[in-house]
């Protein structure tokens, strides 16, 4: 890193200083603080979906698979189809039910019950996984890049994720989703340019895409999109399964994702907004997936040296973006990718704080101590996200030990534990009038409680502890794309069979918040609020995708 690097980095965070001093000016009621005054516009909406989504271990993490297993994860990265189904199909509802969060949208269109439930999984999720892997990927680049800045590497893995995590911590402390959402704006161009830059000197120093796809060929079992059965990690059939059932969870009814469209000035920016946003999450397979693949043809060929570990000297996934930055890149590039990264990491880290910091106070501080004043509420938001914030610093010592196997493959089979039974009582409840309170409480309970329990032998039989052959090892070592569809249809059985065996609801109690019950009302304002842009922009998206998936299907 140069002089000029730092002068970089350092005129980032003055444009982000200015962005949060602004944004903190109006920040009277829960309402602002929370959902930026429900005034965001389509194309901050967007921008905003696609930064918070895209974070370091996005970054670091997709690269190293890229390097390591080739285009499997992309099936993840190609969910832009996804957020079209959030565009037309969720977001009318969600913004018919006028909610904060996605428990609170629960709890009106079941009961109280869901609501805790998935207000209690959810944060604790967010801290356990999101913090731990987003702050760890970013202090990896620290760590890189910086290896001497602060007396030896380990100093500067530390330094990096303490500061990041404190620095995204204020400005979202006081800022609230104004300043995520504006700082997310500005952080989206910084992330595709950063990216695009690597992919660019990556390709031109290998000698071309021709060369990429050749040296591909040479290894086609691991670099392929689709993988056949007998793969131990990948199988196709998984793929299809696990893949969409974490897409929708994440996308359609997480509310670290949603609580952007809750903010849109009107139903139509909220739903252009999520279509702009699949547009933008289009692009992540060219600018972190195919990275590493460059990187891995070029360690191969001896242009940079990636770290290596194990007797077979197989590369170390997660550092192959980081070295390619430190080796690749020229002085003022590289501290514009540098930026990037730490957009990427504040920018997820800004939109998890936030969303905890909501779902603390609106669903848990506010049921216990209802009708407290607004400003209180905002102070409480506050010191819910510096607990957040704390929490994280303190899991910072574990995230060495969660991350083997490569960040990206470690947050893909946490999330397609947990992913199932939300997935399946939000759809359901959606679709069908017949889903009662009691089958939607027990299918989100026995869903998580099972995740739980698979995701536990599988820590225990990766660490050794358990060993086999025997029913808990064979639970352990089931492929993870498979043990998600199991846990899917589980949920829907309990939700489905509970359901069935207990009273259906007062059809007057759910109004509006499931298809049965739309009035004609309803389709008229959801009518009025489509125009042309939605129909095109829905029809690229989906186009892009199916391109991407016929190229790449047959690429090598």
């Amino acid at each position: 890193m140069t002089g000029i690097d730092w002068i970089i980095i350092a005129l980032y965070f003055v444009f982000l200083i200015a962005i949060v001093w602004w944004s903190s000016q109006k920040q009277d009621t829960s309402e602002d603080y929370f959902l930026a005054g429900r005034n965001v516009a389509w194309w901050a909406v967007g921008a905003s979906l696609f930064a918070s989504n895209i974070g370091s271990e996005h970054i670091v993490g997709l690269a190293g698979n890229g390097a390591s297993s080739g285009m499997a994860m992309a099936h993840w990265e190609l969910h832009a189809w996804v957020m079209i189904l959030l565009a037309w199909f969720f977001v009318p509802f969600y913004r018919r039910a006028n909610v904060f969060t996605m428990p609170e949208f629960l709890e009106k269109r079941f009961n109280s019950k869901t609501r805790w439930v998935l207000s209690i999984v959810s944060l604790v999720a967010y801290v356990f996984t999101k913090v731990s892997v987003t702050v760890y990927a970013g202090a990896l680049v620290f760590q890189t890049l910086l290896p001497d800045t602060f007396g030896s590497p380990e100093n500067a893995f530390w330094v990096g994720a303490f500061t990041t995590v404190i620095l995204t911590g204020i400005y979202t402390v006081f800022g609230g989703l104004r300043a995520v959402v504006y700082t997310e704006v500005a952080q989206t161009v910084l992330l595709l340019l950063g990216s695009a830059f690597i992919t660019y000197f990556g390709l031109t120093k290998l000698g071309g895409w021709g060369e990429l796809q050749a040296m591909a060929r040479t290894n086609a079992d691991s670099f392929a999109l689709w993988r056949p059965l007998s793969d131990p990690d990948f199988p196709w059939l998984g793929i299809l399964i696990a893949s969409p059932v974490v897409g929708i969870w994440y996308w359609c009814t997480d509310q670290y994702i949603v609580q952007r469209t809750l903010a849109a000035k009107s139903l139509a920016d909220a739903r252009r907004g999520a279509i702009w946003g699949g547009f933008l999450k289009v692009w992540p397979v060219f600018i972190f997936l195919v990275p590493g693949m460059i990187g891995w043809a070029l360690h191969e060929k001896g242009y940079i040296q990636i770290p290596t570990a194990g007797e077979d000297g197989r590369i170390v996934g997660d550092m192959v973006f980081p070295t390619m930055v430190a080796e690749l890149l020229p002085v003022g590039l590289r501290g514009l990718v540098v930026a990037s990264l730490l957009s990427a990491l504040m920018s997820s880290l800004s939109s998890l704080f936030n969303s905890c910091a909501t779902l603390f106070t609106v669903d848990i501080y506010e049921k216990l101590k209802p009708g407290m004043p607004e400003k209180h509420l905002v102070k409480v938001g506050r010191i819910a996200t510096g607990f957040v914030v704390i929490a994280g610093i303190i899991w910072i010592p574990i995230m060495p030990a969660i991350s083997k196997g490569g960040l990206y493959q470690y947050l893909q089979s946490v999330q397609g534990y947990l992913a199932p039974p939300i997935t399946a009582v939000f759809i359901l409840g959606l679709a069908f009038k017949r889903i009662t309170p009691q089958g939607a409480f027990y299918g989100l309970v026995t869903g998580f409680i099972l995740g739980m329990i698979k995701l536990t032998i599988q820590g225990l039989t990766g660490g050794g502890i358990i060993a086999g052959p025997g029913i808990l090892y064979a639970i352990g070592e089931f492929n993870f794309l498979y043990a998600s569809g199991v846990l899917l249809l589980i949920s829907v059985a309990v939700v489905v069979g509970v359901s069935m065996a207990t009273p259906q609801q007062d059809p007057s109690t759910i109004e509006g918040l499931t298809y049965g019950s739309i009035t004609e009302e309803h389709k008229k304002e959801n009518r009025e609020s489509i125009g042309w842009p939605d129909v095109v922009g829905t029809t690229v998206v989906l186009g892009l995708v199916a391109g991407i998936y016929l190229y790449f299907s047959f690429w090598i």
